[in-house]
């Protein structure tokens, strides 16, 4: 399944993993606006795709449009998910964010440590 990501880039969940997702945000709170425009989006910008014969899949348009991808693309293992990235905002992200990895803490990852 693939659909829009966050920070501009494409998610691709095994269909497993995007039928709980999809499931979780439609339990959130349909009188906040945010949670409905997620759920509007997550649902409306999702491609279900099936790995051709070299296990390529097929981007629409609109997903290579919203990502901004042009000829060179990064695929960035995300846990549960892959994310697909255009090259230059790849790298433009990690110099970002690289200093925020170092900075984690417990509010912001939930108590993981």
């Amino acid at each position: 399944m693939v659909t829009k990501g966050q920070d501009h880039s494409l998610a691709v969940y095994p269909k497993e993993e995007f039928t709980a997702l999809a499931r979780r945000a439609s339990a959130a709170s349909r009188t906040n606006p945010q949670a409905r425009a997620f759920v509007r989006a997550l649902a409306a910008s999702t491609d279900e795709q099936r790995p051709d014969g070299q296990g390529r899949i097929m981007l629409s348009a609109d997903h290579r449009r919203y990502a901004n991808l042009s000829k060179e693309c990064v695929v960035v293992g995300s846990v549960d998910f892959l994310e697909i990235w255009d090259k230059q905002a790849w790298d433009s992200y990690l110099a970002e964010h690289e200093e925020d990895y170092s900075l984690a803490g417990d509010e912001s990852l939930g108590g993981i440590f």
